[in-house]
């Protein structure tokens, strides 16, 4: 695949995840941690926040590949 075909995939790939990600990681903070501890709440979220960073480095990769 060309490296102008592959960005644009990725590019919107990327897109689709983060959106699918943050509603999910929100929603499921919401019905699993509904009435828990603010601490906990607060450190579900904070690492919710950053897990997105790993797969999203791999698209990233993916995208950057040499032809």
């Amino acid at each position: 695949m060309p490296a102008r075909i592959r960005k644009l995939v990725g590019s919107i790939g990327l897109l689709v995840f983060v959106a699918a990600y943050a509603l999910g990681a929100g929603l499921l903070g919401a019905v699993m941690l509904d009435g828990s501890a603010r601490l906990l709440q607060t450190a579900y979220y904070i690492a919710a926040g950053f897990l997105w960073i790993f797969p999203a480095a791999l698209f990233i990769r993916w995208m950057q590949k040499p032809d």
